[in-house]
């Protein structure tokens, strides 16, 4: 049985240091220490654990040992011109989610990600924000089709040069997401009643292949090819009002990026 449930205690946050390591492959300059994620929690962000309480030894509501994931968020306020009808808003900022390699594909990614809305939402808070690799498939679409999450904003090589094994030394370009928790699209999203199709006016591709040519030598140059194709496009469509409101796979595991006008009804935000 998995349990999703916040992080206590030292140990629990030294788990979530290790499993930086393991799974992003970061070197020890590019992890978040135990003391940061201590104070993260004090003054307002997230610190949401997934444990497997059916490994052996493993306590009932889980421990360090039974920890197979977790989700970090940093908390802060948006300035009043993001709001003209009123002042400076909180939000959360997601930095870190991790699912060790066993368990992706389950759908435990997402139990992270509602439980921080859950969190979220109970403290008032409606927006929360996150980054990601434009090249990630199995990201965009969770973060787009299955949560409901929107895209205007393009950051390109945001983190400067990583240590991580998952970029493949590729510049740290990402999209921003933003997930409107209690609009009218994220819940169409979540839970599941028929949805106003949006208008779509252009499609970014990433293909399957993407991958394979991130984790090859031989092969980067192609996948840094499509990153600066992709990255122009995104800028070209966001510089125009457009913004990312589905992402697809087709039937060859390509990923698909759908823009739109945001400012449509069939938006719902």
């Amino acid at each position: 049985m998995i349990v999703i449930r916040n992080c206590e205690g030292f140990d629990e946050l030294e788990a979530c240091v290790r499993m930086q390591v393991e799974t992003w492959g970061f070197e020890q300059s590019d992890t978040i220490p135990r003391k940061a994620f201590l104070v993260m929690q004090k003054v307002g962000g997230q610190l949401i654990g997934a444990f497997d309480t059916a490994l052996p030894g493993a306590a009932p509501g889980g421990g360090p040992d039974s920890m197979i994931g977790f989700a970090m968020s940093l908390p802060g306020v948006k300035p009043p011109m993001s709001f003209p009808q009123g002042g400076p808003r909180p939000y959360l900022h997601s930095h870190l989610l991790a699912v060790q390699e066993p368990y992706r594909n389950q759908g435990i990614g997402a139990q992270l990600k509602l439980a921080q809305r859950r969190d979220a939402l109970d403290r008032g808070i409606r927006l929360m924000e996150w980054t990601f690799d434009p090249l990630e498939i199995k990201n965009a679409y969770l973060n787009i089709h299955k949560l409901g999450a929107i895209v205007s904003t393009y950051r390109p090589d945001f983190y400067g040069v990583s240590s991580s094994r998952l970029q493949g030394g590729l510049p740290t370009d990402r999209l921003l997401a933003e997930w409107h928790l209690d609009s009218a699209r994220v819940l169409s999203h979540l839970e599941g009643p028929p949805r106003a199709v949006p208008v779509i006016q252009e499609r970014i591709t990433v293909p399957a292949s993407i991958y394979q040519w991130k984790a090859s030598d031989q092969d980067r140059h192609l996948a840094l090819a499509v990153q600066t194709q992709n990255r122009l496009k995104f800028q070209q469509a966001f510089s125009r009002g457009l913004a990312v409101l589905d992402f697809t796979r087709d039937a060859d595991g390509n990923g698909i990026y759908e823009l739109g006008p945001l400012s449509q009804p069939d938006a719902g935000i």
